[in-house]
């Protein structure tokens, strides 16, 4: 097996194990607060927690690999993921839990832009990087999937514990891996030593303030000071950030130039709306298939298998056409397939069965899932310099992550609200799905409608080892 294909190998896995936890614990949840003794509005903070961490530090993280190394942060972050996962897994207290998950979203907001970065400079930009892409997009996206079936199963057999002990393993061993095969890459050697520390500050406190007040929705309504202030804080540090960076940063955390790109803005906007539909997607369908089939955790697991599947064959084909084809053209075909497949979800019965109502629906998103990771991927990282591969894998993963708090947070007030229109039987909760799936498809079809505009025209990438190619 050669080096390229083993680093592809390694940043695959780790990115599967970061996006597998984003969901993994959802199915536990019930065993988690049995053991620990959770009330209802505490648990929540088992999942946000480490939403909150991985999405206010992901910038930061992408930018300390251009700064610091890719490999020595990248063993680090998976270090930090590890150790963190061994420490929840032995939690006998609801803050040791909820501390580890923190310190679990930190080092997975290291991780996350390394792996792409690591594959931006480990394979030229054209075909070879395409197919690398291709892979890591199928495993985060199947990471997503698979997580409420391995939650589901783990959790049934070895106890809630194991959701979290499984990834100590993987995390030392990739660590170690890490080590032979990841070399540190050109450093941004001036960046570090006039480093960014206000951009550094504002950028993250402003987008945890931010993300705090989106999930602090689903208990307080959109229009509370709860909400409203941390929100508007968060905003304003963003909006201060901007202004360092653009006015008065010696050597900017994230160089406003980056956006001259219209590959990487396009790329950016695209995936916010993709996190927005898709992320709370997984949420309302496992909640019909529990709440309304009357599945149990581990069959509502399986329920998903078929999911990554779809997802992976999506990604072949991504990976396989976007040379010839375009990235743009790709991307609008699968973001318009994910709408079309939530809009099927919004028509499903309260008598529905798997087989008739569940399957095709799925089928349908995950391949148009499958189809839209890898090019908009490979559209963020085009023509991005060598010394801003961190950040700009930092970027697309700050908006996904955004996208997808805020969308859940929309599509949970907005079903809730329905739910509670209609009355308080089956038929009522089904009706709220439906308001979920439709709004979730809207998201879907602007993703669609921007990618049509913003990338349809780019020029397709070069093959490896041609002169790279930038915005059209």
């Amino acid at each position: 097996m050669s080096r390229k294909t083993s680093t592809l190998i390694l940043c695959c896995l780790a990115q599967f194990m970061v996006i597998l936890d984003v969901s993994i614990v959802n199915v536990a949840l019930p065993s988690i607060r049995a053991d620990l003794g959770f009330t209802a509005a505490n648990l929540q903070w088992v999942v946000n927690a480490y939403t909150l961490t991985f999405a206010g530090f992901l910038l930061l993280g992408g930018r300390a690999a251009d700064l610091l190394g890719k490999r020595r942060v990248f063993i680090a972050g998976l270090l930090l993921f590890a150790g963190a996962s061994l420490v929840g897994g032995l939690s006998t207290s609801q803050g040791m839990l909820i501390g580890a998950r923190a310190l679990q979203g930190l080092g997975g907001a290291v991780v996350a832009p390394a792996t792409l970065s690591i594959l931006t400079n480990t394979f030229a930009e054209g075909s070879d990087r395409n197919r690398a892409l291709a892979w890591w997009g199928a495993m985060g996206a199947a990471g997503g999937a698979a997580g409420a079936l391995l939650g589901g199963v783990l959790t049934d057999l070895l106890g809630w514990q194991w959701i979290l002990f499984v990834n100590v393993p993987i995390g030392v061993a990739a660590a170690l891996a890490a080590q032979r095969l990841v070399d540190e890459g050109r450093l941004d050697t001036q960046g570090r030593r006039y480093f960014d520390v206000a951009g550094a500050i504002t950028v993250t406190l402003g987008l945890v303030l931010l993300c705090y007040g989106i999930v602090r929705t689903d208990v307080h309504g959109w229009g509370s000071a709860d909400v409203l202030v941390p929100m508007l804080a968060g905003l304003a540090l963003l909006g201060v950030f901007v202004f360092i960076e653009g006015r008065l940063s010696k050597r900017p955390l994230m160089p406003l130039d980056v956006f001259k790109s219209r590959t990487l803005t396009g790329a950016n906007v695209v995936v916010f709306f993709l996190g927005a539909s898709m992320f709370a997607m997984w949420y309302f369908v496992s909640l019909y298939l529990q709440q309304v089939l009357g599945y149990s955790p581990l069959k509502a697991g399986f329920a998903f298998l078929p999911m990554p599947l779809a997802i992976m064959v999506g990604s072949t084909l991504a990976g396989r056409n976007t040379v010839r084809l375009g990235a743009g053209r790709i991307l609008t075909v699968g973001m318009s397939l994910a709408a079309l497949g939530m809009l099927l979800y919004a028509r499903l019965p309260v008598d529905g069965t798997y087989l008739r109502d569940v399957l095709g629906p799925s089928l349908l998103v995950a391949f148009g899932l499958g189809l839209s990771f890898v090019p908009v991927t490979i559209s963020a990282v085009t023509g991005v310099r060598p010394q801003q591969a961190g950040l700009a894998s930092g970027l697309i993963n700050t908006s996904r992550q955004v996208g997808g708090s805020l969308g859940l947070a929309i599509l949970a007030t907005v079903a809730t609200e329905r739910t509670q229109s209609l009355g308080a039987d089956a038929a009522a909760l089904v009706g709220g799905f439906h308001r979920a799936f439709e709004v979730g498809a809207g998201f879907a079809a602007v993703g669609a409608l921007f990618s049509a505009t913003l990338l349809w025209r780019v020029r397709r990438p070069a093959p490896s080892g041609a002169p790279a190619t930038e915005a059209a």
